[in-house]
């Protein structure tokens, strides 16, 4: 066995770290044998040196192998997921998990809360009265297997290295490190147990990495990595220049989610991005011959209601009101002020500061800066305007949901400065960028 200092020696002088090296600093960062600025200086060296493809698998495993690692081997059907690299309005997870479960999928989601200008899905969940989040394994396991999906929080034996190596990381300026980006992500979904994952790796002015050079290399990663690792990938690239749905805020995305799962409301580009994901799930999981059978069948899932059906079922198995789809009013908060915040003039939306509108909703208490802070899962932004899109007297930029007046004031100011007003059609991106399969990174 190496020295500590020996490791991160050789990797501050760019040298590729053999298996044992990096099992042996992940071992001692999960049972404290390695320091917190041991570890800090291992990130810092990552930071800078990178890592190869071998040990960015090697990394990632170790980290997997830090704690509890989950198998769904005796489920009937392939069990599969989608990780989103976060953005405003990122409520796909919800219709979405309920849509592969009535295509024949298992979905043991294992999801995460919101930090900064993105919301969580744990949180927005929350909103829903008695949904136990945190289950224990045997009731996890009956309902996924007897609804076909459970969305839940991280347990905490659940990679348990990657807890305590981010925790540095977020103060040690190495937080955008590709390769521990990739391990932190990818070893809680190998810790799961999962036979197929999709990613949705965002880029854009709402995006964790907005620049779409550096997201396209964060996809690679961990499409790379995770079949490296033995778990079949395939990332999408999309867009995050504006919001993915009319709707921001906890109780209000449900909300939001529920529309979309009924068929109340389905917007364009909320349902585009889910749909495309779903598809490549199914393909994962060999439930559909082409993306184009798979793509009419996640469509057909919410035509039919069958997803909708899935979901209230898995909202009343986990201790949700078994009557949210019918009632969702009479169980998910509301904010006491609900006001239209208009233009100061007439024009069309050139862009958005999407980062801006999520902070306006942090703003009011429905998002957090920091791990402990309380959320207030009835205050939000709604009926958001999008880009192209004529406003005016007649057509507000958002209605804001707030808990004061206080509130709705450092709303209002936020959701005025985060849109860029003028004449004529923006430009605009395609949606979805770029579909990144194990051949594209052969």
């Amino acid at each position: 066995m190496k020295l500590t200092q020996e490791i991160i020696a050789a990797k501050r002088d760019g040298a590729e770290l053999p298996e044992a090296d990096i099992r042996q600093i992940i071992a001692g960062i999960s049972d404290g044998g390695v320091s917190e600025g041991q570890a800090a200086a291992f990130a810092m060296a990552v930071f800078f040196r990178d890592m190869s493809a071998k040990e960015r698998v090697a990394l990632t495993l170790a980290m997997r192998d830090s704690g509890t690692v989950l198998n769904w081997d005796d489920l009937p059907g392939p069990a599969l997921d989608k990780h989103s690299t976060g953005g405003v309005g990122d409520t796909v997870s919800l219709p979405l998990a309920a849509a592969v479960a009535a295509c024949g999928g298992y979905v043991p989601m294992i999801s995460g809360r919101g930090l900064g200008h993105t919301g969580g899905t744990l949180d927005k969940l929350d909103a829903v009265p008695g949904y136990v989040t945190q289950p224990d394994n045997d009731l996890f396991r009956k309902v996924v297997r007897k609804q076909g999906c459970a969305i839940i929080g991280q347990t905490a034996d659940l990679a348990p290295a990657d807890k305590r190596l981010y925790a540095i990381r977020d103060v040690t300026a190495t937080v955008e490190a590709i390769p521990l980006i990739t391990a932190s992500i990818l070893s809680k979904k190998l810790a799961a147990g999962l036979h197929g994952l999709a990613m949705d790796v965002k880029f854009g002015s709402g995006a964790f990495l907005p620049d779409p050079a550096k997201a396209r290399a964060l996809a690679d990663a961990l499409v790379g990595v995770a079949n490296g690792a033995g778990l079949p990938t395939t990332a999408l690239l999309t867009d995050m220049d504006e919001p993915l749905a009319s709707a921001a805020g906890n109780a209000l995305e449900v909300a939001y989610a529920l529309d979309h799962l009924t068929g109340k409301r389905r917007e364009p580009r909320f349902h585009a991005v889910t749909v495309a994901l779903g598809a490549e799930m199914l393909l994962l999981g060999r439930l559909a011959t082409d993306i184009g059978d798979a793509t009419a069948k996640i469509e057909a899932a919410f035509a039919s209601g069958a997803a909708a059906e899935r979901f209230a079922k898995m909202i009343a198995a986990l201790g949700g009101p078994a009557d949210l789809l019918e009632k969702p009013e009479r169980h998910l908060a509301r904010a006491p002020i609900v006001r239209p915040v208009f233009p100061t003039t007439t024009a069309t939306v050139q862009a958005i500061d999407t980062r801006g509108v999520g902070l306006a909703v942090v703003a009011l208490g429905g998002g957090r800066t920091r791990p402990q802070d309380a959320i207030d899962p009835a205050v939000g932004i709604v009926d958001l305007a999008g880009l192209g899109e004529a406003v005016g007297p007649d057509r507000p930029l958002g209605i804001v949901h707030a808990r004061d007046e206080a509130g709705h004031a450092m709303a209002e100011k936020r959701l005025r400065e985060a849109y860029r007003l003028g004449d004529g059609a923006p430009r605009r991106g395609a949606l979805i960028a770029e579909r990144i399969t194990e051949s594209t990174n052969a």
